[in-house]
């Protein structure tokens, strides 16, 4: 399975049956996995998308919206729930609008399940931790 590293965003080839044991980036020796979301930027986000052979739950959002805001410790609750099955990952639509324009996000906050690069599930409003992992599983 291959996974993006967050923090060089290297790509690294885990076995299915060793991404429980905490995997580290063969480049810069770094966790993959932190149980926090990972905010990105556009090239970023690209890169995960076609390169990361895990499931990926995405976070379109504001720092202007008070929904956002008040989901953003649940999304952090539920990547610590959810990795390494589900990798969760933040996108700014203030700061990368193209991304947002490609995707069609009209309202915020929303999240977008991508499996394989494609995109498999959305839901548009604010959950709670329960309710993110419970959707996320759903669409798995």
């Amino acid at each position: 399975m291959q996974l993006v590293c967050p923090h060089c965003h290297g790509v690294n080839r885990v076995p299915d049956t060793r991404l429980s044991d905490q995997p580290k980036c063969g480049r810069c020796k770094q966790p993959l996995f932190s149980s926090a979301p990972i905010a990105l930027d556009g090239i970023g986000f690209e890169r995960f998308l076609s390169k990361s052979d895990i499931p990926l739950l995405v976070d379109f959002w504001a720092p202007w919206c008070g929904p956002c805001r008040m989901m953003a410790p649940a999304f952090e609750q539920a990547a610590r729930l959810l990795e390494p099955k589900v990798q969760l990952i933040k996108i700014n639509t203030e700061e990368q609008q193209s991304v947002a324009a490609k995707y069609a996000i009209r309202s915020i906050p929303t999240l977008i399940l991508f499996k394989a690069g494609i995109e498999s599930a959305r839901m548009s409003g604010a959950m709670d931790a329960k309710g993110l992992v419970a959707w996320t599983e759903q669409n798995l």
